[in-house]
């Protein structure tokens, strides 16, 4: 049996610590996220990758379906689709760009990105932001007249690095239990 733990609450219950939507912090986060959309969707994956701060944590836990009842139940963080750091991830994009090995994605994916519903709020640290936000990609493969698409919320720590940010951590909460993907080789 799966071990299931309960999904910590993003934002408090108050909104003392969130900053305002359309607050020139907002925008700039914001702005980042629509940005790595962008780097992804143009597969810049070597620009994305130094978007990444070197403690980074990529995660995508296995999501079950559950009663009303025990819905907080179901995100499953014992299995994952992804559990990543900095430098699995930097292995994956090098073996995309830079070797012939990366059949899943040679020819690569054509994705778009929707970002949506991003709510920002203040951490413990100055320099830290936690950021929920909606993400929908369509994933279209080879000449296939069909797409598929994945949703699903992203649970993001960004942490500010001179003009910009970094992204320290990024969970993501998938909304199917069931993928309609053949596979996970494209960046959430």
């Amino acid at each position: 049996m799966s071990e299931v733990t309960e999904r910590p609450p993003v934002l408090p219950q108050t909104s003392s610590q969130r900053v305002p939507i359309g607050s020139p912090l907002y925008n700039q986060v914001v702005e980042f996220l629509y940005d790595e959309a962008c780097m992804l969707d143009e597969i810049r994956l070597k620009d994305w990758g130094a978007t990444l701060a070197e403690d980074l944590v990529y995660t995508a836990p296995l999501r079950q379906t559950r009663t009303m009842a025990n819905q907080a139940a179901s995100i499953v963080r014992t299995m994952q689709h992804y559990h990543d750091d900095y430098r699995s991830i930097m292995g994956r994009i090098m073996r995309l760009t830079g070797t012939k090995s990366a059949w899943a994605e040679d020819p690569p994916s054509r994705t778009r990105r929707l970002v949506t519903n991003v709510r920002v709020q203040t951490t413990g640290k100055p320099d830290e932001f936690k950021v929920l936000s909606y993400m929908l990609i369509t994933r279209s493969r080879f000449n296939f007249d069909d797409f598929d698409l994945i949703s699903g919320e992203r649970n993001d720590v960004l942490r500010r690095s001179g003009d910009t940010f970094k992204l320290a951590s990024r969970e993501v909460i998938l909304d199917q239990a069931v993928l309609g993907t053949p596979n996970l080789a494209i960046f959430l």
